[in-house]
């Protein structure tokens, strides 16, 4: 089970491989971009045998100018992934609080690290308690993991590359944010409100339903081939600081597009620097 797998497990799948000698790893993702931290939801309940992981201390690097969640230094993951119990080769599953965002940031971490048999709970937390599953309150103390962190497993874009990106003929950027942040109109977070000239807009509702379930395949294919993401053309996404991006690489991974790239410092690392253009407005802007 070491080779790369599909992205998504579902209730009744897991439920059958964590009965089996050698169960997958699980990692408790769930996480609130404000609120009360994930932590004490695992605390409150949590799948059997999972273990937290924080997304903001331990699969991001500190915020700063890369980004309010740019990539994890290598060797912090590694430590923070061993003392969580994952093992080389070993399968992992990932869940969150279901809309999805922090499970597939793990996902794309845990693949962009090297470790490709990881997969996300279809539908999180609300999935397993919906369909009567147990949950535990107690927090395992798993064995020390021995995964090896190696960085570059899936592609990652800088703020010239994704420039480069949204100003080709031949390639499609994604802004996968709401459309008034994309024109604009709005900016709740960041000092600046608009998006990267030339990308084009597909606001993460249009792929992912509101349960944090994805649409069907052959749907999310029609979703982004009118966003522009055709054969031929390479694609890449970002969003405000690479959570939601994440989310729509592994929609894209669904769609049969696992070349897709993510800008993971995202629009929070692009207006970091004031030297680099804006644009407003419901077009692309090149």
């Amino acid at each position: 089970m070491s080779g790369t797998q599909e992205p998504l497990v579902e209730v009744d799948r897991l439920v059958a491989e964590l009965g089996q000698a050698d169960p997958p790893t699980l990692l408790d993702v769930r996480w609130r971009l404000v609120g009360p931290p994930g932590r004490d939801d695992y605390l409150a309940g949590h799948l059997p045998g999972a273990v937290f992981v924080d997304l903001d201390t331990a699969l991001c690097g500190a915020p700063g100018a890369g980004g309010r969640h740019p990539l994890p230094d290598p060797a912090a993951l590694q430590a923070a992934l061993r003392a969580a119990g994952v093992r080389a080769g070993h399968p992992v599953v990932v869940y969150d609080g279901g809309d999805g965002l922090a499970a597939a940031r793990a996902w794309w971490t845990l693949r962009w690290a090297g470790h490709r048999s990881v997969r996300v709970l279809h539908g999180g937390y609300p999935a397993w308690v919906g369909a009567g599953r147990p949950i535990s309150t107690d927090a395992p103390a798993p064995p020390p993991g021995d995964v090896v962190v190696r960085p570059g497993d899936l592609p990652v874009l800088d703020a010239g590359q994704a420039a480069a990106l949204a100003a080709a003929d031949d390639a499609v950027l994604l802004d996968v944010r709401a459309a008034p942040r994309y024109r604009g109109e709005v900016e709740p977070i960041d000092p600046v409100a608009g998006h990267v000239p030339g990308a084009a807009n597909l606001p993460a509702g249009e792929y992912v339903g509101p349960d944090g379930r994805f649409l069907a395949a052959d749907v999310l294919g029609e979703r982004f081939a009118a966003a522009g993401v055709t054969e031929g053309r390479a694609v890449g996404a970002y969003c405000g600081s690479g959570v939601t991006a994440a989310q729509a690489v592994l929609a894209l991974h669904l769609a049969g597009r696992t070349d897709a790239a993510l800008y993971v410092g995202s629009w929070s690392n692009w207006v970091a620097d004031p030297s680099r253009p804006v644009a407003s407005g419901s077009t692309p802007g090149r």
